[in-house]
């Protein structure tokens, strides 16, 4: 797999906090004591966050980086 940006993770952890604010459901069990932002970081460490990665490049080229 690609390495991610810490930029690119980040913005993929804050993403899916939102959807899951937003009344997303979510991909692992967690306890309602936890905030979505830790819901966020758990499914991104499974490799569960169901949201991919688009680079755009300066000759046009798009490379699609698939998280899940």
């Amino acid at each position: 797999m690609v390495g991610l940006t810490r930029f690119e993770i980040t913005r993929l952890i804050s993403a899916r906090a939102l959807q899951l604010s937003l009344g997303a459901p979510g991909m692992i069990k967690a306890s309602k004591e936890v905030s979505m932002i830790e819901i966020a970081k758990e499914e991104f460490d499974k490799k569960v966050i169901p949201i991919s990665v688009l680079r755009e490049f300066p000759d046009g080229h798009i490379e699609r980086i698939e998280v899940a």
